[in-house]
Parts: structure tokens; sequence; C-alpha cells
């Protein structure tokens, strides 16, 4: 079943807890690609250092933070990787989730293809556990860039589904790669499913 705007519409923290287990689907070249979310950062808008709306920032590249709930934010980090977010609470309040960690479930070979140029059997085991355990890593293995930056989550192309899968721990901790955002730091943000390997880090 597709998660509805509804479930992206609240708390934000919640929904970084929800998404977890929940199955990242997209559709794209002709191909079905699926993995579960293991890992999720919270970030909470204009009082959250570590996040691009801090003080009420709004740039053209912030613009989709501050769009209705359900909507795709990708963004770009050193210049190169794409960041999958999923936008939360009500229009207007700029908070989001980032994607930091999926476990591959369906479509490995192309996920293989985009992310290393060779078919999933052709991987090391190096390869393997590395295909979809960080942000940019599942961005580049979901092919998810720019174009799906204010995609609707509620649409056919880029959505998260639920399969009841909910047997697991929570470990909740700080995020990772925001040294500059001084007290943000510490902020326990950052949710994963105990025991995961594509948690990106323990």
């Amino acid at each position: 079943m597709k998660l509805d705007r509804e479930f992206y519409s609240r708390d934000t923290i919640t929904v970084a807890k929800e998404l977890l287990g929940k199955i990242l689907v997209h559709k794209v070249d002709g191909h079905i690609l699926k993995g579960r979310i293991v890992e999720t950062e919270a970030y909470l808008g204009v009082e959250d250092k570590a996040a691009h709306s801090y003080g009420g920032r709004r740039t053209k590249g912030v613009e989709t933070m501050y769009g209705p709930a359900g909507r795709a934010y990708v963004y770009i980090i050193y210049g190169m990787y794409h960041c999958l977010n999923m936008i939360t609470e009500k229009e207007g309040v700029p908070e989001g989730v980032l994607i930091r960690g999926v476990e591959p479930l369906e479509g490995l070979d192309q996920m293989a293809l985009y992310r290393y140029g060779r078919a999933y059997g052709e991987l090391n085991n190096y390869q393997r556990k590395n295909l979809t355990n960080g942000p940019g890593k599942l961005c580049m293995a979901f092919n998810i860039d720019r174009s799906l930056d204010k995609e609707d989550l509620c649409g056919d192309r880029l959505f998260v589904e639920e399969d009841g899968f909910d047997k697991f721990n929570i470990v909740e901790t700080t995020r990772i790669g925001i040294d500059y955002a001084e007290e943000a730091i510490f902020y326990p943000y950052r949710f994963y499913i105990e025991g995961n390997p594509y948690v990106s880090k323990l």
C-alpha cells in the first residue's frame, strides 16, 4: 500500500522513524527498483542549524522545502552526489527527512548498472555492501537526480509503500556530516534499523 499525503503531513521526527521499514520504489527506464528504508535523518527547518532552511533561508534550490508535504526534495552535495529528502509537516513549514540508507530488494541488476556499470552478479562483496548504504550511493543506484526535485511522492513514479515489515529495533543517534551546524550536531535526529548491514555508519 502506497503512503498517502496524510502520512507525510505530520511531525518530522515521527515521519523519520515511521519511514523505517517501508519500501522506496522508483519506476525508471522500464524497471521497478525497490529497497527497504533502513536509515533516516530528520531536519527541523528554521530552528535547526543543520537544515537548508535554517533561519528562514529561502532560495530557488531550497524552495521545495516550503512546499506541500509528500514531495521529494533532491539536492546535490560536494558538487556531484544527489540526496533524497521527503518533505513533511504543512506547507510553509520547511522540514523534511533525508533517506540515508536502503536495503536493496528488487531490480538489483539495474541498481548495479546505475551505480557500477555492471550486473549485480559481477560485483564483489565490498561493492554489494556499498550499493545503497549512504544517501549519495542510494540515489546513484536508484537513478535519482535533480530532475526528481518536487516529485509528488503520492504519484506513480517515485513513492514509498508499506508491506507490514515492523519487527525491528530503532536506534536513535546523532546525524552525520554536519560539522558546520554547531549545537545541532548533537541533536539525536538520526534513526536506523538496528543490525541492518545497509546502515551507512554505526
